[in-house]
């Protein structure tokens, strides 16, 4: 499945595919980049997920670093930001080489605004191996890294060149990972495509069971939804991008309540969305049975 994302010179595909990871050095051919590539992950995604990728992008003829970061928001530190640019500068990185995130959102955000930062914008590539990073977070260009006062809030917007969804890689995760990432899936459906919601809810109980091909027409269709409201809104300046903001009003005041140690995000974007919808119960503006869904 290709999703086209159309924002006129900034426009980009998103691959959902089985088995995509492995080719990614072709597409990288295909887009006509520069021959150093860059992949910026973690020790243990890298251990996952690592070889398919660097033996794909090395048979397309590109050279390859690994940039090894921290795992998940520890990586999201200025610190980490500049040893990555030192990095770069030191393997002779330009504007033409391309930096791979190849991991959940973190790596995703943080890779993200070291490629928009870096010679004034490098190409990016994120290869998202989380089910959130898939169909939300890789997804409209939106990068940073934390600031001791919040997070996120050092930043750019950034399109990517491409975006690499491979549905396989879900089957790896944990469980308690894997459950938080639908969360960002119900959420697409309910404030997005009605018809789309109903399909995920006949299709509850294969995903769960993490039914590839169930997985993967659901992952898509949520990674279609996201990208239609990229292309209305893709700075988030009016209400399109701001309907994507669903559940997580109660969810980030949850997630800063309890120091971020608590809930994952997935998991405080759903108890978000349910509350969110009693409240429009209560105020006359939803129904009962759209709660109880």
């Amino acid at each position: 499945m290709i999703i086209p994302v159309d924002l006129g010179s900034r426009s980009y595909s998103i691959v959902v595919e089985p088995g995509a990871l492995a080719g990614v050095g072709a597409r990288l051919r295909e887009l006509r980049v520069g021959s150093r590539a860059v992949l910026v992950t973690d020790a243990g995604i890298l251990k996952l997920h690592g070889a398919a990728v660097i033996t794909g992008l090395e048979a397309a003829g590109l050279s390859v670093m690994v940039l090894e970061v921290p795992e998940g928001e520890a990586a999201k530190t200025l610190a980490v930001a500049e040893h990555c640019w030192d990095r770069l500068l030191a393997a002779g990185a330009d504007r033409t080489s391309t930096l791979l995130a190849l991991g959940g959102g973190a790596v995703g955000d943080l890779a993200g605004f070291v490629a928009a930062t870096y010679m004034r914008g490098a190409n990016f590539v994120p290869l998202p191996t989380t089910v959130l990073g898939q169909v939300d977070a890789s997804i409209g260009g939106k990068t940073a890294i934390d600031h001791p006062k919040a997070k996120n809030l050092i930043g750019a917007f950034y399109q990517p060149r491409l975006v690499v969804v491979d549905p396989a890689v879900a089957l790896t995760l944990p469980e308690r990972d894997f459950r938080s990432g639908l969360a960002e899936i119900v959420k697409h459906g309910v404030v997005l495509d009605a018809a789309y919601f109903d399909d995920v809810e006949r299709s509850a109980r294969a995903l769960s069971a993490r039914d590839l091909p169930t997985l993967t027409r659901i992952i898509g269709g949520s990674c279609r939804l996201k990208a239609g409201v990229i292309q209305r809104d893709p700075e988030e300046k009016g209400e399109w991008r701001f309907a994507l903001n669903y559940g997580h009003t109660i969810g980030h005041a949850l997630e800063a309540a309890t120091r971020f140690e608590t809930w994952t995000h997935g998991e405080a974007v759903s108890l978000g969305i349910v509350a969110e919808a009693r409240l429009a119960e209560r105020l006359g503006l939803g129904a009962p049975d759209t709660t109880q869904r």
